[in-house]
């Protein structure tokens, strides 16, 4: 049985210094990356920042994070900017949407001179790769923003909402019915480390991957969580406290979007589908949304719908992300930029 999630002590009084958490990795590139203890603590210093946000004003200041971007975005891009300010750092935002990461200069090079001005970076790219060369490449500390393989950032908020909506968490079931993309991925992940149940109903053929399945399937193993994957939509539902829906097709497979509206028709989470879930289950999708597609607007704009409440969500989880990631200098072994300013 999953066992209950661990729980970090507050701050002492409104003005303390946070108990932040050291993650081994010195990334966030991958949920799979960190322990269980590492995930539940940022999920608790996230829930901390939200209620007590005066607590962490100027925790980052003199901070500096550098934004790499080839795909467009809102709320990753608006979240990490407030992030950084509501801490007292800065953020520098870096345009590939024309250029991609690699094309104009070498990725290592980019980020060793990213480096030796700022504090970390932040990656949404299109390769995977592109994200894990950058954290091999530098000493700061490079958190996935989106790749085309995961989406941590958007896991975490998640599953924030959830321990929010649900007073039982972990004890909860989530259905995932759709693609079996970077989302899934980091969604799985993230579930296995929570301890929770959770299935996956996708069209045949849109599987997620299989060794992200299997490095999911061994996290669950440890921490108690039971993950199915299928085509099924009444075995994915059954039960079901809340489902989760994704776009059909991502950025970067519009020429496929004719054939996947045909091979995804069935799987449309509209008001007969969540009818199949848990009484009172609740709706969520990591926007942007596409009503009348892969979610009915009877759904999406009702009130079981958290989808605002995950993109608010995504604010405090990578505010708990930077905090630990930035002051934690578990890569790399100096102090931020903000330190040697501090001595000079």
């Amino acid at each position: 049985m999953p066992t209950t999630p661990l729980r970090l002590a507050p701050p002492a009084g409104n003005g303390a210094a946070p108990r932040l958490p050291r993650l081994a990795t010195g990334d966030f590139v991958n949920l799979a990356d960190l322990s269980r203890k590492e995930f539940l603590a940022l999920l608790d210093l996230a829930a901390d920042i939200k209620v007590h946000p005066g607590r962490y004003r100027d925790l980052l200041s003199g901070c500096g994070l550098a934004m790499i971007f080839e795909k467009p975005s809102l709320r990753t891009r608006v979240t990490f900017d407030v992030a950084m300010q509501e801490m007292g750092g800065h953020a520098v935002f870096l345009d590939f949407t024309e250029s991609p990461l690699g094309e104009r200069e070498d990725i290592m090079d980019v980020a060793r001179n990213l480096e030796r001005w700022m504090d970390a970076i932040v990656a949404r790219t299109f390769g995977h790769e592109s994200i894990e060369l950058l954290a091999r490449s530098c000493s700061v500390p490079v958190i996935n923003g989106l790749s085309d393989a995961s989406h941590p950032c958007q896991a975490m908020a998640d599953f924030l909402t959830l321990r929010e909506a649900f007073d039982e968490f972990p004890r909860i079931k989530l259905a995932y019915v759709g693609d079996g993309n970077n989302t899934l991925h980091s969604l799985l992940e993230a579930a296995a480390l929570a301890g929770i149940t959770m299935s996956v109903a996708t069209p045949p053929g849109y599987e997620p991957d299989a060794a992200v399945v299997a490095r999911a399937q061994a996290l669950a193993q440890r921490s108690g969580a039971r993950l199915s994957l299928g085509h099924a939509l009444g075995a994915a539902l059954r039960g079901a406290h809340a489902v989760y829906t994704d776009t059909w097709s991502s950025m970067g497979q519009e020429a496929e979007q004719t054939q996947r509206a045909r091979d995804f028709a069935a799987y449309q989470v509209n008001e007969a589908l969540m009818a199949r879930a848990r009484p009172g289950a609740r709706f969520l999708h990591c926007l942007p949304a596409h009503r009348g597609q892969e979610v009915s607007v009877g759904v999406i704009d009702s009130p079981v719908s958290l989808v605002y409440q995950q993109a608010e969500n995504r604010l405090y989880a990578q505010k708990a992300v930077l905090a630990a990631l930035i002051l934690g200098h578990a890569k790399g072994g100096h102090p931020p930029h903000a330190a040697h300013s501090a001595r000079a």
